[in-house]
């Protein structure tokens, strides 16, 4: 189970980064412009609500997004990383699966620790919504 300060720290991030409808330079450049193999505002929207996150890897056609760890300020002593799998071409809400995975340094050894199963899910939501966003503002 996450530490009250990590998780603080972690819902702001996905409180923060779900919340915006504009986006951020770097993941819109970096969205595909198109790609058959994934949902594009499930792309766009994984890249915009783990911004905070520094990335690793992604591979546009094969619909895998890893992200590299991070610690926060609030709890230094933690970090996180996580990777993101899109697995449809179609924006659904089964479309995105979101593993997310923690370590805690003791005496300056980076060791795993668990994470709250709630929070892939809730990663997974604010990229739907955030996907459900940006395909309505291109409608719109």
């Amino acid at each position: 189970m996450m530490k009250p300060t990590l998780a603080a720290a972690f819902a702001a991030m996905i409180a923060v980064s779900g919340c915006q409808l504009g986006g951020s330079k770097s993941a819109a450049a970096a969205a595909p412009q198109s790609v058959a193999a994934v949902n594009p505002y499930l792309w766009r929207a994984t890249l915009d609500t783990l911004a905070p996150l520094p990335l690793q890897s992604a591979d546009a056609l094969g619909g895998l997004v890893i992200y590299d760890w991070k610690s926060f300020e609030e709890a230094p002593a933690e970090r996180i990383k996580a990777t993101v799998y899109i697995l449809d071409s179609r924006l659904r809400a089964d479309g995105v699966k979101v593993s997310v995975y923690r370590q805690v340094n003791t005496d300056g050894t980076w060791t795993d620790a668990g994470v709250d199963n709630e929070t892939g899910q809730q990663l997974e939501n604010k990229i739907l919504e955030r996907a459900r966003l940006l395909k309505a503002s291109e409608i719109g």
